[in-house]
């Protein structure tokens, strides 16, 4: 069964996109526990637009929070307990697509960070991670955060333009698999998504 957490080496790499085009390739529920900022919409919401999935595949989050922030920070703010007892896995029959908040080490609340949660729900996980400066150091860490905590890894996917060495040495040195890479794309809608997913994406 093909059941993945998506989560990036930090935010607005592109990962909510990514989990768009990888629901919609599976035909999978997709599912955002912890939603923190809801403007101009919630991430929920783009993957609707973009997944081309039924609306009864897109599950509603665990929490909606209004502030765009860290989760632990936006439910202190909202007035919101964050509780492990209130994340367990979706009950659907299928594939599953789970969207983590920000990246690897982002604090869901005071005590819980969310490669703490990726444990807790033993499933494997894609990292996403872009092409450009930076991305080595962010996604060997994030790996090496991810290998700490007993998460299986099912591969990394890069966003962003190509970017030969950069993708060639973060699956080498992170002993990961590289799953493919998504380009930026000038007119993005649920068919040039899709397209792009399959020209550039071999799934776990």
């Amino acid at each position: 069964m093909s059941r993945f957490i998506v989560t990036g080496t930090d935010t607005d790499i592109g990962k909510t996109v990514f989990a768009a085009a990888l629901a919609g390739a599976l035909g999978a529920h997709y599912w955002k526990p912890v939603q923190a900022g809801l403007a101009p919409e919630g991430d929920k919401e783009t993957v609707a637009r973009l997944s081309g999935l039924p609306a009864s595949r897109i599950l509603s989050e665990a929490y909606r929070l209004t502030t765009p922030a860290s989760p632990h920070l936006a439910a202190r703010i909202d007035g919101v307990e964050i509780r492990l007892d209130r994340l367990p896995l979706p009950d659907v029959e299928g594939p599953l697509v789970i969207e983590g908040a920000g990246g690897v080490l982002v604090p869901v609340s005071e005590t819980l960070l969310m490669a703490d949660l990726f444990a807790h729900w033993s499933l494997p996980v894609i990292l996403c991670a872009h092409t450009g400066l930076g991305t080595i150091n962010h996604s060997l860490l994030s790996i090496e955060a991810l290998r700490n905590r007993g998460v299986t890894i099912a591969g990394i996917a890069f966003i962003g333009d190509a970017h030969e060495e950069n993708e060639r040495i973060i699956p080498e040195l992170g002993r990961v698999a590289r799953l493919g890479r998504l380009p930026r794309l000038p007119a993005l809608d649920a068919a040039t998504l899709a397209s792009a997913f399959r020209s550039g994406f071999t799934l776990p």
